[in-house]
């Protein structure tokens, strides 16, 4: 969606609000994934002489445990407000997806905030114990000896290493 930032600055006196969905299914978000349409709402207001945007939307988010690879699905919230001047608009280094002529793309600002909410690391649980290095099972699952686990087969090319260690 394209928002006519600029005009919205000049003619604005209503409030606008925008409730649309945004497919974010083509990007990637640190091996995540967004699979399903978003809902979002968006909404413009002006202050004086400024104008305060929010932007919200749930999403669904698909991706795999960072320990024991098993699929995640989890929930996450973008809920952002930024408030914006006239002047702003022709400033370089303007942090919103604004294009020449001020308009701010909508769909591109909730990928961005998508980009920053959700975690480069995903877990399936805040204690999982991942895999073992030995039979490759998860840990909960393996029948290895303990011992096993301890022992590790070290690559006789860094044996030198562990002599440092010591």
């Amino acid at each position: 969606m394209q928002f006519d930032l600029r005009k919205f600055i000049a003619t604005g006196r209503q409030p606008y609000h925008a409730e649309f969905q945004c497919d974010l299914s083509a990007h990637d978000y640190a091996g995540a994934r967004i699979p399903q349409p978003v809902t979002v709402i968006f909404e413009a207001e002006t202050d004086g002489d400024e104008v305060r945007m929010t932007l919200r939307a749930n999403a669904s988010v698909h991706g795999e445990c960072a320990r024991c690879l098993d699929p995640v699905i989890r929930e996450e919230t973008v809920d952002t407000e930024w408030t914006v001047k006239e002047r702003d608009l022709d400033d370089p280094d303007f942090d919103l997806p604004l294009d020449e002529k001020g308009h701010l793309d909508v769909d591109e600002w909730l990928n961005q905030e998508f980009m920053f909410q959700i975690p480069t690391v995903l877990l399936c649980s805040a204690d999982c114990a991942g895999l073992c290095p030995v039979c490759g099972k998860k840990k909960a699952e393996c029948t290895c000896q303990p011992a096993e686990h301890a022992e590790a087969p070290v690559d006789t090319r860094l044996a030198i290493l562990k002599s440092l260690l010591n």
